[in-house]
């Protein structure tokens, strides 16, 4: 019943399922993987800014980098700005605005320096002039902030180039930055929360970092991806079984090739009409070739008027009726010779042919004779 699975049409469709599913699975796993990725991180940055502020050589070196976990972790750093040293950072966006950061160092008493984001300004009238920033405070200051890593390419998918303005950069990158300072930087950077003493003109702050959503349409998405997996293998059987069953009525249907006694259209085009029978008739055409003729109508007679005409004829026998008497009628009894006033022997005659004519039972005769035998 279930050869067709093998035809080639079928033996196609396996095939794409079976590359659909483990392509449904290996997409249900990579966003999950993306949903638990997310959601650490999500777990951990919430974390990490709701620390208390830890010193910021504790989490970083001159040189080094700053772990994925230091990531958004509270610092505090105390020491002085080097203004001489400030820069502007290119093509960033603040509230759909495009505008510059304001990157100031910031060194320590050990002869460290780190590089502090005080915040954005808006762009110049061009792209080659340096847009109006704020000094920094002069003197000893203690800057409370968040801990990122240094910025690459690859992180930022911002592309460094050369040959710009003086003082402008396109990323925060220390090791970039650090070489033209007669100090060392600390790996990463901090974006200004807060600072003691405040300044009276301060670039806008920066916006706390999105948290996001936990990777919650990453799991979403994981869970759509393996429903489809049911729904392929679903399908699947569903379509098998549906195709068997339509294989099973067509048999049982008479479809031609399937059985024998088809109705259907023949190989030439023709419908195949049933077969002829040359065996014996049906009960049903014996039952309707043994049902009698109806009786004939009397033969009008072309003599005078007879007496016996006035006699009323009796009314034919039914078919069922014959067909229960199975006595033939009577012949005519002889003819006797005629008196003054009786009926002549033509009438008779034709009285007889109408009876031989006119098949009538036993009973309905029997008042014809009775008339003729009171006439002799």
């Amino acid at each position: 019943m279930y050869r067709f699975l093998l035809t080639p049409r079928w033996l196609a469709f396996h095939v794409l399922v079976l590359l659909i599913i483990p392509s449904f699975v290996l997409l249900g796993r990579w966003q999950f993987g993306r949903y638990e990725e997310r959601s650490g991180t999500s777990h951990q940055t919430a974390g990490n800014l709701a620390a208390a502020p830890v010193p910021v050589e504790r989490l970083t070196t001159p040189g080094g980098t700053v772990r994925v976990q230091d990531k958004y972790r509270s610092v505090t750093a105390t020491g002085t700005f080097d203004a001489g040293a400030q820069l502007v950072v290119r093509r960033r966006v603040q509230d759909g605005v495009v505008g510059f950061y304001v990157l100031t160092p910031l060194t320590t008493a050990s002869g460290t320096g780190v590089l502090v984001n005080r915040g954005w300004v808006k762009a110049g009238a061009t792209p080659d002039s340096l847009p109006e920033v704020p000094p920094p405070v002069s003197g000893e200051v203690t800057v409370t902030g968040r801990l990122r890593p240094t910025e690459t390419e690859d992180s930022t998918g911002i592309r460094d180039r050369a040959g710009l303005p003086k003082g402008q950069v396109l990323l925060i990158n220390t090791e970039a930055i650090g070489r033209g300072l007669p100090y060392r930087l600390l790996g990463g950077y901090v974006d200004l929360i807060e600072q003691s003493p405040k300044a009276t003109a301060a670039p806008v702050p920066l916006p706390e970092p999105d948290i996001g959503e936990g990777g919650g349409l990453n799991l979403a998405y994981g869970v759509q991806w393996w429903l489809f997996i049911g729904i392929a293998i679903g399908g699947w059987i569903l379509l098998i079984r549906r195709e068997a069953a339509d294989l099973q009525a067509a048999a049982a249907g008479g479809v031609p090739g399937k059985r024998s006694g088809d109705t259907g259209p023949s190989e030439d085009g023709e419908p195949a009409g049933p077969s002829q029978s040359t065996g014996p008739a049906q009960p049903a055409e014996l039952a309707q070739s043994a049902e009698p003729a109806q009786p004939t109508e009397p033969a009008q007679s072309t003599g005078p008027a007879q007496a016996a005409e006035s006699t009323p004829s009796p009314e034919p026998a039914r078919p069922t009726e014959l067909a229960q008497s199975a006595e033939p009628v009577r012949p005519a009894e002889p003819t006797l010779p005629a008196e003054p006033g009786t009926p002549s022997s033509s009438g008779r005659s034709s009285q007889s042919e109408e009876s031989e004519e006119s098949p009538r039972s036993e009973e309905s005769a029997e008042p014809v004779r009775s008339a003729k035998r009171a006439g002799t």
